[in-house]
């Protein structure tokens, strides 16, 4: 591995453009962007205000800049430095903004949900979509670009509406069988839709391009239900993270479940390694002082004898959203493992094995687990938790890195480079770059 040094960056607003060439990150109201293999800054671009949000078009020739604070929206050509592009809401407010999958229209939602205004960068025009129910949610593009799912509330009711992207026409809308629609979102492969209701009631739906219901599905009553869902690449499967504690795997052939993977407190299965992280302190020689920032704690993995016993926090009953259940779900891009965190486990990230549907392994951290991604490109998971180090699983082991850098650096977001060989590390007001090699070249 190798690292970059550390860049200034504001709110964790860097991302890599879809094309992997470039590095887009905020400062404040400055927007930079960098070549990702030589980290020089090819355009600076200030904005009217501090910025909330950048997304890149699908094609990563322009990137947006979204000012919720001001109603304002600006557009930037890496093509056409001198083409300049401002989207004024006005009065009807900006709470939520990105691009369409021909990345030449941009969807804003007003504030209180009121519409939807969908611009067009080619003919400068506006059309409005009226009654989304939600701003940052129910609201989904099929992975061809071909069409648009959005979520809609009218008299009390939740319908779907699909929308064909190229013309914007209404292609079908229909009501659907929840109470309270949370979120949806398509299959992989374009052929199912899948909705879920809100936190209160357990039922998820699927539901084909043309309204019908293909399944519905219930694990439980008149308790907390769906937390997370996500689906496999292959549109196979469909995880779905509870608030029982319990990740549960739907098949797409009857949509019935295949595996119901638990989250006990002991360990005690001989096929589960559990690596867990023992930090090292460097001892004192006589008369040495300890430097003014402290000693880089160094730390490694063990594997643990089982059964092994794992730490759990309660969560506390007062409060809401409680920190309990299956809160982040998150398939291999080859389909062969599912990593899922239990947030009333906060410190342990489990790793399981899908064509064996079993549990193959357990990192448990020293600290709470912040985030983990896989590798676009392989079955290598990165994860962090908040402290000066960047922690890896493979089907070959574990490791844990320290990030070399001189001011103090904690990773609390990461994100991985399109083609999966660089790591983006964020931390509070700083970034730098992983540069992995693969062992296989």
């Amino acid at each position: 591995m190798n690292f970059s040094e550390l860049f200034k960056q504001t709110n964790q607003l860097s991302k890599f453009s879809p094309n992997g060439k470039y590095m887009g990150n905020c400062v404040q109201y400055r927007l930079l962007v960098r070549d990702v293999k030589t980290l020089q800054i090819l355009q600076l671009y200030t904005c009217l205000d501090v910025v909330q949000c950048i997304e890149w078009s699908s094609d990563s020739l322009y990137i947006l800049c979204g000012m919720f604070k001001r109603g304002i929206i600006q557009v930037w050509s890496l093509e056409k430095p001198d083409w300049t592009c401002k989207i004024d809401e006005g009065l009807a407010g900006l709470t939520a903004v990105r691009w369409s999958p021909d990345g030449r229209h941009i969807l804003s939602t007003a504030d209180f949900q009121l519409r939807i205004s969908v611009w067009s960068l080619v003919s400068k025009s506006v059309s409005y979509i009226k009654y989304p129910k939600h701003a940052n949610a129910g609201l989904d593009f099929s992975k061809d670009g071909k069409y648009m799912a959005l979520a809609e509330r009218r008299n009390c009711k939740d319908y779907i509406s699909i929308f064909h992207c190229s013309s914007w026409q209404l292609v079908k809308h229909f009501e659907v069988d929840t109470k309270d629609l949370a979120d949806l979102a398509w299959s992989p492969d374009g052929r199912v839709l899948c909705l879920w209701e809100s936190l209160l009631r357990y039922e998820l739906l699927l539901y084909s391009l043309d309204g019908r219901c293909l399944s519905r599905y219930s694990a439980y009553e008149f308790a907390l239900g769906i937390k997370s869902v996500c689906w496999s690449p292959s549109s196979q499967f469909l995880a779905i993270g509870s608030f029982d504690e319990k990740c549960r795997i739907l098949n797409n052939v009857n949509w019935k479940i295949v595996a119901e993977h638990h989250h006990p407190h002991t360990v005690d299965s001989p096929s589960v390694i559990v690596y867990k992280e023992v930090e090292m302190k460097p001892p004192l020689l006589r008369g040495e002082m300890m430097p003014p920032g402290g000693f880089t704690v160094q730390s490694k993995y063990e594997v643990q004898p089982v059964p092994f016993q794992l730490p759990s926090v309660k969560p506390d009953a007062e409060k809401p959203n409680p920190k309990l259940g299956v809160g982040q779900v998150a398939f291999s891009n080859d389909n062969r493992f599912l990593a899922t965190k239990n947030d009333n486990m906060p410190n342990a990230l489990w790793v399981w094995d899908l064509p064996k549907l079993c549990l193959t392994a357990i990192l448990l951290q020293s600290n709470s687990v912040r985030a983990f991604q896989w590798d676009p490109k392989q079955p290598r998971l990165a994860l962090c938790t908040a402290n000066n180090k960047l922690y890896m699983w493979s089907p070959a082991g574990c490791v844990s890195v320290v990030v070399p850098t001189e001011a103090p650096f904690h990773v609390t977001s990461l994100q991985f480079h399109p083609d999966g060989n660089i790591l983006m590390l964020l931390g509070k007001d700083q970034m730098c770059l992983c540069f992995l090699t693969d062992p296989r070249t």
